[in-house]
């Protein structure tokens, strides 16, 4: 065997090994340059969806496209400012009534535990009311606080870089491969946020319906968590029911909320968000959660929420290189679990 056939055996061997070792050493990047690299990310994200909406304001009403620039930003602030004021007025809410809260939370504890002893299931009801006191409920309460603290600061450092992103897009001409990815990730985030806030729209008035303490801020998570695929929305849909709990009990409103919920989100998730992106950005669903996880370990809750783009853009940088087009494959489906 001479030694340039050998060399040709052992090339997919090594190109594995090389794409091994490089995705080790991105994922190492990524971790230690998150507290800088994410927002960055949500910048381009940001910059990407706002060049989008200057063009569509150029071509239809003959916006300058600076103009647009600027407006379509100071939109993007205006809704983070509100969803803040909203979160933050619904935990003040929360905060005064905490003690008719810890009061209804006993009286519900009592109901089940009766209704369970009237079944013969003995439980210690001392025990359960005592960890219930437990509960570190202004610990979480506190912690979103801090959260968004956290997000009013990076928001500074998101401006910033959204502001040296659109100094520099004074030229037009962009290469193929980077125009095609624009293209792709701001029509996905236009119909991503607007399904989204028609989510989160349906959700705060069936909650408002039932007269349902923090609806506001349930109604801004539900917008937030739309954008993590397959898991957030049913998250959305339970997390009002605590609520509605503490509020009425087990009752009519309960079960409605429960049933309108997961109606809102199964039509706006699998008919109108499925006919708008129609084949989407070509991923394999399995694959979808997958990276749903690794960004999530990554990158925590931003990670997830920015899962599916991030894939994406690798997934068109992989199909421009023969070595890597296998990989794309297989975050397409296309050899992946066949």
């Amino acid at each position: 065997m001479s030694f340039k056939s050998a060399t040709e055996k052992l090339a997919p061997i090594n190109n594995i090994c090389l794409m091994i070792l490089a995705g080790t050493a991105a994922t190492a990047v990524l971790v230690y340059t998150k507290s800088i690299l994410m927002p960055f990310i949500i910048a381009l994200f940001i910059s990407t969806l706002a060049g989008a909406l200057a063009e569509r304001l150029k071509r239809k009403w003959h916006v300058p496209y600076t103009l647009g620039l600027i407006i379509s930003f100071v939109a993007f602030l205006a809704l983070v400012s509100a969803a803040v004021l909203f979160i933050s007025n619904s935990i003040e809410s929360f905060i005064h009534g905490a003690d008719i809260y810890a009061d209804r939370l006993n009286d519900s504890l009592d109901w089940c535990l009766g209704h369970a002893q009237k079944y013969g299931v003995n439980i210690n009801a001392q025990f359960v009311l005592e960890n219930a006191a437990k509960l570190p409920v202004f610990n979480f309460v506190k912690s979103l606080g801090g959260t968004l603290m956290s997000i009013i600061t990076n928001l500074m450092l998101i401006t910033l870089f959204v502001i040296f992103i659109f100094m520099g897009k004074a030229t037009t001409d962009k290469p193929s491969l980077v125009g095609h990815i624009q293209q792709q990730i701001a029509f996905y985030l236009m119909i991503k946020i607007f399904v989204s806030l028609l989510a989160a729209v349906c959700t705060w008035l069936v909650l408002a319906s039932v007269k349902t303490e923090l609806a506001s801020m349930l109604a801004v998570l539900t917008f937030v968590l739309n954008f993590i695929p397959n898991i957030g929305p049913f998250i959305s849909t339970v997390l009002p029911m605590p609520v509605l709990f503490l509020q009425y009990g087990f009752d009519w409103r309960m079960v409605l909320v429960l049933v309108l919920l997961t109606t809102i989100h199964f039509v706006i998730g699998n008919i109108l968000e499925t006919k708008w992106l129609g084949k989407g950005m070509d991923l394999d669903p399995i694959i979808v959660l997958a990276c749903l996880i690794f960004w999530a370990l990554v990158w925590g809750v931003m990670g997830a929420l920015l899962a599916v783009p991030l894939t994406a853009i690798i997934k068109m940088i992989f199909e421009k290189n023969e070595t890597t087009r296998p990989l794309a494959n297989l975050l397409a489906g296309k050899y992946a679990f066949k």
